[in-house]
């Protein structure tokens, strides 16, 4: 019963983005018409291409096609491209999915390193200097660390393409501008949760035993520490696609956050509807994998949301 709740109201986020995301790209300044033609094109030209695209018709009209394509899972066509933009969208796809995922495996495991070494050395010089990593990790833009990485990564040191989507090598400077806030993010809840759960009845019970306290820490406090940080990861992956947008345009990496930025610039109505609505509908059915695996993982979220 709980998992049908969380289905029926992820299927109204994804209803309420699908409208908004409509209403703005038709009532934001600007005429896909125009970007076409031009600003000197006759007025007889704009209104025959108006009309070519049905950007004449009433509003309500291409919103009742609009939600009739989706039924269909039919996304429309680019007005720019003339090509579907299911097409379109499954074309750069992979390189947002690589550039994700690669992120992640960046926040993953930096933050794993300075989470354990922070509670490790809770409260010394260490700790404090995990810290104040973690806070200008989660205080710095995407906009300004991704120049600053290809400056000394690329301009100076010459190890890295300043650009672009060439092998192994052009993934790390963006994996890793993409990663450090979530690994700021995920390092600060692991520290305190192990801190947290030093505290606790079956880690006295493990020292009283004898166990080391790396073996402990380890073996013991750390399967309990992840379990809000699998929540906080789960719900920090929409963060990641949006950071991608960002990420995207500043190395010129061909994935769906560049092709968004391109549909916004040309007024592509079906491309930014298409490209909005898809990273919306990953995050809202990531946040309900979360939810489901978060209840698999304690009973006691299951029980109290029954």
């Amino acid at each position: 019963m709980v998992i049908i709740r969380h289905v029926a109201a992820a299927l109204l986020v994804i209803l309420g983005v699908s409208l908004a995301v409509f209403v703005l790209t038709h009532v934001i300044p600007g005429d896909p018409v125009e970007v076409m033609l031009g600003e000197r094109a006759s007025t007889a030209d704009r209104a025959a291409l108006a009309k070519a695209y049905g950007l004449d018709r009433p509003l309500t009209a291409q919103m009742v096609d609009y939600y009739q394509g989706l039924l269909k899972l039919d996304l429309g066509e680019s007005l720019f491209q003339h090509r579907p933009v299911v097409e379109l969208i499954s074309e750069r796809l992979a390189a947002t999915v690589e550039l994700a995922g690669a992120a992640m495996a960046v926040a993953l495991v930096v933050a794993l390193v300075l989470g354990l070494v922070s509670a490790w050395y809770a409260r010394t010089w260490v700790d404090q200097g995990a810290r104040v990593l973690s806070l200008l990790g989660v205080s710095i833009p995407n906009f300004w660390l991704g120049p600053l990485l290809i400056l000394f990564g690329s301009v100076y040191l010459g190890w890295f393409p300043v650009s672009g989507r060439d092998g192994l090598s052009s993934l790390v400077l963006p994996a890793i501008t993409l990663g450090t806030a979530l690994a700021a993010i995920v390092a600060r809840m692991l520290r305190n949760s192990l801190l947290e759960i030093a505290e606790a009845d079956f880690v006295r019970t493990a020292r009283a035993k004898g166990l080391g306290e790396w073996t402990i820490l380890w073996r013991h406090s750390l399967r309990n520490a992840l379990l809000p940080v699998v929540t906080l990861v789960g719900l920090q992956i929409g963060a990641i696609l949006g950071g991608a947008v960002i990420v995207e345009t500043v190395f010129s990496w061909p994935g769906i956050g560049r092709l968004t930025v391109e549909a916004i610039q040309s007024r592509d109505y079906p491309l930014v509807q298409g490209c909005v609505l898809l990273i919306a509908t990953i995050y809202v059915l990531v946040n309900l994998l979360t939810d489901v695996v978060y209840g698999l993982i304690d009973p006691r979220i299951r029980l109290a949301g029954s």
